[in-house]
């Protein structure tokens, strides 16, 4: 079978933080190596309304392990959030912290799943298994507390600063009258009354 398929991107920069250079483990199965590093946050690590942001710090703690396959990647990330709530649009920020573990097949192995991620060399690229980490943590409405009462739909006004804020709603079904009545206050006659000469 042709790795083709596979999850695969432009050979890695080793230059990059987010690459793992994976040589110091040979292919002995059961050889292992642990490592902690910072790393900026990739452009776009997040949803359309909350994530990390660009060149934001991404605390690593990383175990890789060989494995007959291929490298098994396993560890936690943490990093700062920046978003906005979904409601009231208050600008938010929090942390994220997840686990993530991968295997990164070798680019001569048996490996079948099509969806699997590959070594390019020695390397290894991190940010994809990071950025579908982060992503599926991360609430797709995401909001400032969970009672937050928003933003009044006629005017924008925010509600937790007036919780008593509202609206006069005509009912839609007396609209003619009220426009009758805007003519009488304004001095017009009513319709088909007698007008003094």
């Amino acid at each position: 079978m042709t790795h083709e398929n596979r999850r695969t991107a432009p050979r890695p920069d080793p230059r990059d933080p987010l690459v793992l250079d994976t040589r110091e483990l040979g292919r002995r199965a059961g050889s292992m190596r642990r490592l902690s590093r910072r790393a900026p946050a990739p452009a776009g690590l997040g949803v359309e309304v909350l994530g990390v942001p660009a060149d934001a710090e991404i605390d690593l703690d990383v175990r890789l392990e060989a494995v007959l396959e291929g490298v098994l990647v396993s560890g936690e990330a943490s990093a700062p959030l920046v978003g906005e709530c979904v409601r009231c649009l208050d600008r938010i920020e929090s942390t994220v912290a997840v686990d993530f573990q991968e295997l990164f097949a070798y680019e001569d192995g048996d490996v079948t799943d099509e969806e699997a991620f590959q070594l390019e060399g020695d390397l290894l690229d991190l940010e994809p298994v990071l950025r579908d980490a982060v992503v599926l943590e991360l609430p797709l409405t995401p909001v400032c507390r969970e009672d937050c009462p928003g933003l009044c739909s006629e005017c924008g006004a925010r509600l937790a600063e007036d919780p008593g804020h509202a609206h006069e709603v005509a009912d839609p079904r007396w609209a003619a009258l009220q426009g009758m009545f805007a003519d009488e206050d304004a001095g017009a006659p009513r319709p088909g009354g007698n007008q003094e000469s």
